[in-house]
């Protein structure tokens, strides 16, 4: 597995292909096997257009028509190399030299782009936009060849010259339409309805309210491109899971106009797929959240506010995500949970703070009790922080903002989990090592060494590593990146090895207090032994955190509702588990007078 075998092309193309090893059967990787000369095909257009001619070129451009002098009806426009590429293959290889072709024109001879030139130009992209060769992009050796033709077509449209005020021009699977704006105008828009696949089409809107024409100093231009297919190219260059769900839409325009409304008809129009707006940011290839914001959202179309920057926004759409799942029952379950479980941890720590003094009389209990109020203040913190970083997500504040709840989010989440190994090894050590005696101070030290010091190293270490290439955060919430550069694996490993560690924990539990009755032989004493472990398994399971370890089912089957249902129950309600089996179970605390207590709080 793995294995790379390269193979030449058939003699009528040059190239090579590459595949490699899955599962004991080769697979295509990259075809780079092309019949187009995209450099031949260049410099005929760089003599046509820029009279610059080699005699190698000036003999191309005789047969493409040119005279002696290179002078064509290439002059106005790119048609003389339209025939070649329109009647080659459009293969992954000849996808390639286009998206290079396109790329050198829209660099090197976009001046003075008519409406001829635009055409031309138009027909060329169109030729590899088309949905029935979507899949071909899969194998181009670039895989940052979509970005790249997405970013030379914006460059070559935007310079496009407008006769009487507006140009209009149609491919079946590309359109350009350009009007002339000024602060006077009432408002602009633009409309398109394309061919999506063979079954239909989908539309796109793009206005520019009146408010934001207001800010033009002059007259200018405003140009639109529209993609019906692009979204579904760009997906086959991706890693990250999440799929364009709509047209994609592209603008040029004065700077002083920042922000638009772009209105998306959806592809797949089921009621539990979740939207969401974004901007393809240019520098980073890669769809960003941060772009726009949900103005409206129904089961046909969504509407989107987003924000244009010459540099970095230019292109827009929605994306859905396949493995999302938009149920009301996760929803009801979390924000339920969240909340019983915030209010259980206060009502723990503050009967932790009343009994404290009757209940850490000897070693033992004084360091399972204090590893119990770390558990439940970094998991009081972090269910808090939970919902602020959804807050800032949902209404859209600043990015850095963003960071930071992420950076506190990741800490204390890895706070809780290195309390619990903390506790995990304190019971281990008392099971294990019977003689071995530890004093307060030295056990402080260590616990909050373990508890307190690792998460913030990796926590640290993660923000400092990633945050420089913009890789810290995920699209579409305030959370650690997984697709670009893995910051997950920064909570994801620690948190598992200690869920390892964990279990092992309450197996030896299982087997030290299963001991006391083997070849007994009575059936009261098997019962009794029985629900002895069960009570140890109960109280251990949310205390040493194992409730995360139905985490690794939603990775299996992501799609599944049941364990999405099992995992928010069992993790949400936490905080109250903690209450019930760590304060209010314990024997200590049941000694007491629990009217006592209320009196103290009244008092």
């Amino acid at each position: 597995n793995g294995a790379i075998c390269i193979e030449p092309c058939s003699p009528s193309f040059h190239g090579e292909t590459s595949f490699v090893c899955e599962d004991r059967r080769w697979q295509m990787f990259t075809d780079d096997c092309a019949s187009l000369d995209v450099q031949s095909l260049f410099q005929v257009s760089s003599c046509l257009f820029l009279h610059v001619c080699t005699s190698k070129t000036f003999f191309s451009a005789k047969l493409f028509g040119a005279d002696d002098r290179g002078s064509s009806n290439c002059q106005a426009d790119f048609s003389c190399i339209i025939p070649d590429i329109l009647s080659s293959p459009a293969i992954p290889g000849n996808i390639a030299d286009i998206v290079e072709l396109l790329k050198m024109i829209s660099l090197l001879l976009s001046e003075n782009v008519n409406r001829e030139k635009m055409q031309s130009y138009s027909r060329i992209a169109n030729h590899i936009l088309n949905s029935s060769i979507i899949s071909n992009w899969a194998f181009v050796k670039d895989r940052n060849a979509s970005s790249i033709f997405l970013d030379s077509v914006n460059l070559f449209a935007g310079k496009l010259l407008l006769r009487n005020g507006s140009e209009s021009i149609q491919e079946p699977f590309i359109s350009t339409k350009g009007y002339s704006v000024h602060k006077n105008t009432s408002g602009k828009s633009f409309d398109f309805s394309m061919k999506f696949n063979n079954t239909g089409n989908i539309t796109g809107h793009v206005g520019i309210p009146e408010e934001e024409l207001l800010k033009l100093p002059k007259t200018s231009k405003a140009i639109s491109i529209a993609f019906p297919t692009l979204g579904a190219i760009i997906e086959t260059s991706r890693l990250d899971p999440v799929l364009v769900n709509g047209m994609v839409l592209s603008v040029s325009l004065p700077e002083e106009l920042r922000h638009i409304l772009l209105t998306f008809e959806k592809v797949n129009k089921l009621a539990n797929i979740k939207a969401q707006c974004v901007g393809w940011h240019s520098m980073e290839r890669r769809w960003d959240h941060r772009a726009c914001k949900i103005k409206s959202d129904n089961i046909s179309s969504v509407v989107c506010i987003c924000e244009h920057h010459h540099r970095t926004y230019k292109s827009f759409s929605i994306l859905m995500s396949p493995t999302t799942l938009r149920n009301a029952v996760l929803d009801y379950i979390t924000r339920v949970g969240l909340g019983l479980s915030i209010f259980s941890l206060v009502v723990c720590l503050i009967i932790e703070t009343v009994v404290w003094r009757h209940v850490t009389k000897t070693e033992i209990t004084y360091m399972r009790h204090f590893c119990l109020v770390n558990i439940a203040t970094s998991l009081l913190i972090a269910d808090v922080l939970f919902i602020l970083a959804a807050i800032v997500h949902n209404t859209a504040l600043n990015y850095h903002l963003c960071v930071a709840a992420t950076f506190f989010l990741h800490f204390f989440y890895l706070a809780l989990f290195f309390w619990m190994f903390t506790l995990g090894l304190l019971i281990l050590c008392g099971l294990l090592l019977i003689f071995f005696k530890i004093t307060r101070s030295v056990f402080i030290a260590t616990a909050f060494s373990i508890g307190y010091g690792c998460p913030l190293v990796i926590s640290i270490l993660t923000v400092s590593i990633t945050e420089p290439k913009h890789g810290y955060l995920r699209s579409g919430a305030c959370w650690l990146n997984w697709y670009e550069t893995k910051a997950l694996l920064a909570f994801v490993v620690p948190a598992l090895s200690i869920i390892v560690v964990n279990v092992v924990v309450v197996i030896v539990v299982v087997v030290k207090t299963g001991r006391s009755s083997v070849g007994e032989g009575c059936k009261s004493q098997d019962l009794s032994n029985m629900i002895r472990i069960s009570k140890n398994v109960a109280l251990l399971t949310p205390l040493l955190g194992l409730t995360w370890g139905f985490g690794l089912a939603t990775i299996v089957d992501s799609r599944s509702l049941a364990f999405h249902v099992t995992f928010a129950l069992l993790n949400a309600f936490q905080g109250f588990f903690i209450l019930l089996f760590g304060t209010l179970l314990d024997r200590k605390v049941l000694i007491l007078d629990y009217m006592n207590i209320f009196y103290t709080l009244r008092n």
